[in-house]
């Protein structure tokens, strides 16, 4: 995968700059997938496997000169894990989804018409927490729906990544993790679970005039 990312870009400084819109306006609209865990804060016994997500919603690029510029986005995003053990001597298998409203804003690096380097805060809204508990006999879910009337509180992330463009196309890649939560009070806490995932997008940008 790396070697074609890199193939690409080579291909695209071998093109002339006829398509340099780093100081424009531009917007668009993304979507792919998640690959997302979770960890223990406290580095305690706790294994759990990835799973995947779907992640899609709207981005702009406000630009700051140049070489550098502003990127907030609004994503729909599906986080979570799986886990097995046992109980009782026998098997289960444990599926957690969440779904959050992502905020990222992130400060754009533009070295190239074809290559931005990002990095910046994130702000997830959980939506909705979906629990899958299955053993051999039974199956389980259980559903919460969470109404985040205050904007203030929510889960603080970090976010890193890189923007491979080809005229209208993006492909983008993120890592992330959560920080803090802020409890709307003025007060945040360091959550012990902390979601970790890899997001990976293809997205269409339009251009201001």
């Amino acid at each position: 995968m790396s070697i074609a990312i890199f193939g690409l870009i080579n291909f695209c400084h071998a093109q002339e700059y006829v398509n340099d819109f780093r100081d424009r306006l531009q917007f668009g609209l993304k979507a792919g997938i998640n690959y997302s865990n979770v960890y223990d804060a406290k580095g305690e016994e706790f294994q759990a496997k990835a799973k995947t997500g779907l992640a899609f919603g709207l981005f702009t690029a406000i630009p700051i000169g140049k070489y550098l510029g502003f990127h907030p986005e609004i994503l729909f995003s599906q986080k979570g894990f799986k886990a097995t053990g046992k109980v009782l001597g026998g098997n289960y298998n444990f599926t957690r989804t969440t779904n959050f409203i992502d905020i990222p804003l992130l400060f754009a690096l533009k070295p190239s018409p074809y290559f931005t380097l990002l990095a910046g805060p994130q702000y997830s809204y959980l939506l909705k927490q979906r629990d899958v508990f299955a053993n051999a006999t039974t199956s389980i879910a259980q559903e919460q729906e969470f109404e985040n009337e205050n904007i203030r509180k929510n889960i603080l992330c970090f976010l890193g990544g890189f923007d491979v463009n080809v005229n209208h196309i993006v492909l983008s890649a993120r890592v992330g993790w959560d920080i803090t939560n802020n409890n709307g009070d003025g007060t945040s806490t360091t959550p012990r679970y902390k979601n970790m995932w890899y997001q990976a997008t293809v997205g269409y940008r339009f251009y201001s005039n």
